[in-house]
């Protein structure tokens, strides 16, 4: 599989003054969409997310986000390698992704760009 890039997961309390943080930081603009009861701020290579406890304690459980080129291949590798899917791969509005267990108990989060699922 080709791997693009990671982003890294960061709960906040506060979204907007974490968005002003992290623009300030990355020199980048925030994407904002909400995914559940979660509001999502993508900036730079920085996921910030805001919600309800209940929602953010699963959402903590994932180590980074890794961007992929196609997630069929994905599957495929990480099932050749033992991992466990967890969820997915499911349409998002941005593309496809994957919840991932790999063999020594890691859980990330595989997406791609790709709008079909």
């Amino acid at each position: 599989m080709d791997i693009l890039g990671t982003s890294l997961r960061v709960c906040v309390g506060d979204l907007d003054a974490a968005v002003a943080t992290y623009e300030r930081l990355t020199g980048a603009e925030a994407i904002r969409f909400q995914r559940g009861g979660v509001a999502v701020a993508a900036v730079g290579c920085f996921f910030l997310m805001s919600g309800p406890e209940a929602e953010l304690s699963v959402l903590r459980k994932i180590a980074a986000t890794i961007a992929v080129q196609d997630v069929d291949v994905a599957v495929a590798d990480l099932t050749a390698v033992g991992a466990e899917i967890i969820a997915g791969p499911l349409a998002t509005p941005i593309g496809r992704n994957l919840i991932a267990r790999h063999p020594d108990g890691s859980v990330f989060e595989y997406v791609d760009r790709s709008q079909g699922a």
